[in-house]
């Protein structure tokens, strides 16, 4: 009988067995990266740019993760937290932890708040899968795509919205702002907003524009605000 378990601890069964010689060679299958059709067998061989969405334990906030991997190593890495003020501390720290690392490094790697580490959990799958958003892109996305994400004013894209049975709908933060008025009809249902784009306002600002005419420069408005018949506060009325 040959011993099939040279170098390993095998039990005396498997030890007396008969050796049978594989056959076929069953390699991985092929996955989609950046243009290629690439069979992945160490983590040097992948490559991608993807999303995606993490929540901690008790749900109270979540985590949008994107990540820049080329040749298993992240080389670049977008945090984005909501829900929760301990979040974005934790969004500091794993920012710095997560680059330079492989993507079997940071999945093993204490990103300090649950919602990333689950977000890193779910990039992970996706990656080692070839479902990437540059999977049947010719060389990926270059270092610094991730910031488009942001816009111009490298803002996060966030909603936030208010209701009650009882009282309506409060429009309070938007993609073009933070909604300083909301418009009402003859009916008292919004027909418009005025808001303000705060990432333009403080870059007036830093430019040496004085605080009240920057306000004033970036006020704009949505919808047929100006045919409101009522304009109320959405955070005082």
């Amino acid at each position: 009988m040959k011993n099939c378990c040279a170098n390993v601890l095998c039990t005396d069964k498997v030890n007396s067995m008969e050796f049978i010689k594989k056959g076929t060679k069953h390699g991985p299958s092929p996955i989609p990266e950046e243009g290629r059709w690439i069979k992945v067998t160490q983590i040097n061989d992948i490559s991608g740019l993807t999303h995606g969405i993490g929540r901690c334990a008790p749900q109270q906030g979540a985590c949008k993760l994107t990540l820049n991997i080329k040749n298993g190593y992240i080389l670049e890495a977008l945090i984005e937290t909501i829900g929760c003020s301990g979040m974005t501390h934790s969004a500091a720290m794993a920012a710095e932890i997560l680059v330079g690392k492989t993507i079997l490094e940071a999945l093993n790697s204490d990103l300090v708040c649950d919602a990333i580490n689950t977000a890193i959990r779910e990039l992970f799958l996706q990656i080692v899968y070839g479902r990437t958003q540059t999977a049947f892109s010719d060389k990926g996305l270059p270092i610094g795509a991730s910031l488009e994400d942001l816009g111009k004013n490298l803002r996060s894209q966030i909603g936030t919205m208010y209701s009650t049975k009882m009282k309506g709908v409060r429009y309070l933060e938007i993609t073009e702002g933070y909604v300083l008025e909301l418009g009402l009809d003859n009916n008292n249902e919004i027909i418009g907003y005025k808001f303000i784009n705060i990432g333009k306002m403080l870059d007036d600002i830093k430019k040496g524009i004085p605080h009240k005419e920057a306000y004033e420069k970036n006020i704009n408005f949505y919808g047929r605000f100006n045919e409101a018949i009522k304009k109320i506060d959405p955070r005082k009325e």
